[in-house]
């Protein structure tokens, strides 16, 4: 079956946003400003999710009270005006990684993920930043089908995953996806 979906791209007081729409509803991703009760619920439904399946040193989630540092951009997903996903970008030298991704289960299959990973690519994109990265654990089978739908491929540990010890991520999967970038001083592809 074909969907025909509407994508939308404008700026708001909140910030840029980008929205999906189709017959299941409105799908609309902002940046979220700071730490606010939608923001908590939702991280607290990943931390009580990931419990359920890792062991706390196979958990690498930053901290709530982290995702707000100038280097992290995190975001809200909505559907139909309701927040029910989350997603950031954590940017290092060289590379961005997705951090926090998460959608409630009566919003999955509906967009929102894809929805949420665009507008994560689309904030690395801005930034000139060619290399997007993740981890995520091998439970987490529909976030596996996703980034590998999305054009990610398997890679080995970078970053600090590289340092922990081989029992910290026995069960994380690393990805990573270069994108096109373009230099904004010369309006060129760059590597």
């Amino acid at each position: 079956m074909i969907k025909n979906y509407h994508l939308g791209l404008g700026l708001t007081r909140r910030g840029m946003q980008i929205w999906l729409s189709d017959n299941m509803g409105n799908i609309s991703v902002e940046l979220a400003p700071s730490e606010t009760d939608e923001v908590r619920g939702l991280i607290s439904e990943l931390d009580q999710t990931l419990a359920a399946n890792y062991r706390p040193e196979e958990r690498h989630g930053v901290p709530l009270d982290a995702l707000f540092q100038p280097h992290i951009r995190f975001f809200l997903a909505r559907l139909d005006g309701t927040a029910v996903g989350c997603g950031g970008v954590a940017f290092f030298p060289g590379f961005a990684e997705v951090k926090r991704m998460y959608v409630r289960d009566i919003a999955r299959r509906r967009g929102v993920a894809q929805a949420m990973l665009n507008r994560i690519e689309a904030e690395v994109h801005e930034a000139g930043v060619a290399m997007l990265r993740l981890e995520t654990g091998t439970h987490q089978e529909a976030a596996i089908q996703l980034y590998v739908r999305a054009g990610f491929q398997r890679c080995a540990a970078f970053g600090e995953y590289a340092d922990m010890a081989p029992t910290a991520i026995g069960t994380s999967v690393f990805f990573e996806k270069r994108l096109a970038c373009i230099d904004h001083k010369s309006l060129e592809i760059c590597d």
